[in-house]
């Protein structure tokens, strides 16, 4: 067997074990068989909430037990393959199997970063929220540059991007909007964007062309599932409307369409701008609910509240992620060191690098709390 052939087998064995790891495989049939055994009991569905919570939690180690199973069948595959390719001297079948190993390295790769996703909203559709900082007009066209690059890696990964409200720049770009951003772990992927984001730059605003600093702050908040129950009482909001901004059609700011709902208790404002008035508010009260839902999340976990609590003004001091593009090309990332100098492919979407060592930072402090809980 080649060496970089060799390597794709170590990788993946790596990530088998890693995946074995994280979903206890010592236990994982004895698990699966209690399982098993409860959805037999003919009075599980008496309490429904808890039924559809063991069906999604059995489905979720039957998944595991399949993906492991499957890596280590067709990795062993492919090896035997190939010594059988050696032995015969087909130079054809250990191509092939060589190149199927390859391939097989991405996905146990792909897999090992999901099993990281486990956190309790993490499969849920998410909130995407961007509001420029310091800095005017050029903060404002870097909000807008970053709305653009969540919106293409959303579209890559295949999710279905709605945009929610919007509030345009003076001059150029945006002050804030809102995405909701729908499909399998969108909240898991995205809920470490949370931050401020900073970006050095010649200004193409500057007729001196003169290097400047721009800051942008994100906001990832999950959607609420229907069985998540969040009360909102209604003395504690208040519900106003406007007319929209938007662009485009004779009966734009003609009628007051736009809500806006602000909850007094916590300070939190939500919008919607794009819809009918009715529309926009169901659309806020659901936004208001999922942010609701987060701080909830956020009181049982205490690493992600010290992140929102840190995240503070969108500003010096404040940020986790900095691009710059003069008079270098890099991003980095501040929590995991993580950079690249593949600065366009980055604001084109290309944010799994980025985002899987963060997962992977969020997932080593956890399990390093858990063991101390244990202690």
């Amino acid at each position: 067997m080649r060496a970089d052939a060799q390597n794709a087998v170590n990788e993946i064995r790596k990530s088998i074990d890693l995946l074995k790891q994280r979903m206890d495989w010592e236990t994982a049939q004895y698990r699966l068989e209690e399982f098993n055994a409860r959805v037999e009991d003919p009075t599980l569905w008496d309490d429904a909430e808890k039924a559809q919570k063991l069906m999604r939690d059995r489905q979720m180690l039957v998944d595991g037990i399949a993906v492991v199973t499957k890596l280590e069948t067709d990795v062993q595959d492919n090896c035997d393959l190939i010594e059988l390719g050696e032995m015969e001297d087909d130079a054809e079948v250990v191509s092939e199997a060589e190149e199927a190993l390859k391939a097989l390295r991405e996905v146990a790769a792909e897999k090992e970063l999901e099993a990281l996703l486990d956190g309790e909203a993490d499969g849920n559709d998410t909130f995407l929220e961007i509001n420029s900082g310091a800095g005017g007009t050029e903060s404002c066209d870097w909000a807008s540059i970053l709305a653009r690059m969540y919106v293409r890696w959303a579209e890559k990964k295949g999710y279905k991007v709605e945009l929610q409200s919007t509030t345009p720049g003076e001059e150029a770009g945006i002050k804030s909007a809102v995405y909701k951003i729908s499909g399998h772990n969108a909240y898991g992927w995205l809920k470490a964007e949370s931050g401020v984001h900073r970006l050095v730059r010649i200004s193409p605003y500057d007729s001196a062309a003169r290097r400047h600093t721009s800051f942008s702050s994100v906001w990832v908040y999950p959607v609420v599932d229907d069985n998540i129950e969040i009360e909102v009482n209604p003395a504690d909001i208040r519900i106003d409307t406007y007319r929209s901004s938007g662009a485009g059609g004779q009966h734009v700011n003609t009628t007051d369409s736009a809500v806006r709902i602000t909850h007094h208790p916590t300070g939190i404002v939500v919008t919607s701008s794009e819809k009918s008035q009715h529309q926009n508010r169901d659309i806020a009260m659901k936004a208001l609910k999922s942010r609701l839902y987060q701080l909830e999340l956020d009181r049982r976990n205490a690493a992600i509240n010290e992140a929102h609590e840190n995240k503070g003004d969108a500003g010096w001091g404040n940020q986790i992620r900095s691009y710059v593009l003069q008079p270098y090309q890099m991003v980095k990332d501040l929590r995991t060191s993580f950079e690249t100098s593949d600065t366009a492919g980055v604001l084109d979407g290309d944010l799994d690098g980025l985002m899987a060592a963060t997962l992977a930072l969020n997932a080593s402090g956890k399990s390093r709390a858990d063991a101390q809980g244990d202690a």
